[in-house]
């Protein structure tokens, strides 16, 4: 993509990130959140919160990783609202059979978000007006994998928006192409092998530009070629299936999630890219990962793609000082 092509766009733009942890990181949301609003000099002035997406520990329409958020679902969406942040639920599992739709607890965390949702008012158009984001009302949405579950929760829940997981590994441009169009997805994350084929994405109209959402600091082996029965092993799990462990087959794989080998990933996304490539281009979604990782990690990852650095210090304090806050 051409850098200095549309530098205009940056005038009304903005980078909405899509942050892990509904349920996983709620304690450590209770204090960014408020420090995001009341100090929001610490923070560029470029980006939002647009979302804020996960599922509860024992969750059987879960997906992509196992969640482990045990806060209560009224704590949560009463969080969100608070805030007007869009609570995104995750079911994106793909093995999902027609007995499953009846799962109670996934549904009751269904008839709660969607009534938390003010259904008139949606904070995640990025060509929204900039007020104060607390006055605006969220509508919730749900990332998921299943036509199935996709069709049953359309007919059921229509007051959600929905978006197509990256569990679906979406490697082929044209295939990525063809899930934009699908007017039933709000939004698409393709696989981040797809974030740098930067003159195709650029082709898209602005209808579709504005639908895909990139998924930033995967630290997946770039050449992984299991990467959907990886997938298939966490929806198996989620079903309570008695399987083994997913054998990962990268070769870093002792290594573990480390946010410095996830930058030197050909498919990272950092904040100059955000600032200079995509946002001038018309992209303006983008997705952090993280919900398996821990909360002092997460809380780099909004170090790094929100805070000015005169301020991660001042932020970091704040945040490591709380005394019911437990990082580690």
């Amino acid at each position: 993509m051409d850098k200095d092509k549309g530098s205009n766009i940056m005038e009304y733009t903005k980078a909405y990130y899509h942050l892990p942890g509904l349920f996983e990181f709620y304690e450590l949301y209770k204090v960014f959140l408020p420090l995001f609003r009341d100090h929001r000099e610490y923070f560029y002035d470029w980006c939002e919160i647009g979302a804020i997406y996960g599922a509860p520990a024992d969750c059987i329409w879960g997906g992509g990783r196992v969640g482990f958020g045990e806060e209560s679902a009224e704590n949560v969406a009463a969080l969100m609202k608070e805030y007007g942040i869009s609570a995104r639920l995750t079911f994106s599992n793909s093995l999902l059979r027609e007995e499953h739709l009846a799962d109670k607890k996934c549904n009751r965390l269904c008839e709660l978000f969607e009534k938390s949702s003010a259904l008139n008012r949606n904070i995640q158009n990025p060509k929204a007006q900039d007020t104060d984001s607390t006055e605006k009302a969220p509508q919730n949405g749900i990332i998921l994998h299943s036509d199935r579950l996709l069709n049953y929760l359309a007919e059921n829940y229509p007051n959600f928006y929905f978006v197509s997981s990256t569990t679906k590994v979406i490697t082929d441009f044209d295939e990525f192409a063809c899930e934009l169009n699908r007017p039933e997805f709000k939004y698409v994350v393709p696989d981040f092998r797809l974030n740098k084929q930067y003159e195709k994405l650029n082709a898209l109209t602005q209808h579709q530009k504005d639908k895909v959402e990139f998924l930033c600091n995967e630290c997946c082996w770039f050449d992984c070629y299991d990467r959907k029965n990886c997938y298939e092993n966490v929806s198996r799990k989620s079903l309570g299936e008695d399987c083994e462990d997913h054998i990962c087959v990268s070769p870093m794989v002792q290594k573990g999630y480390r946010f410095s080998d996830a930058m030197k990933n050909p498919g990272f996304i950092g904040i100059e890219d955000i600032k200079n490539t995509y946002m001038p281009n018309g992209f303006s979604n983008f997705k952090i990962e993280g919900r398996s990782l821990g909360s002092a990690i997460v809380l780099e990852f909004l170090l790094y793609y929100m805070t000015k650095p005169e301020y991660q210090l001042k932020v970091r304090e704040e945040i490591y000082l709380d005394s019911s806050l437990d990082l580690f």
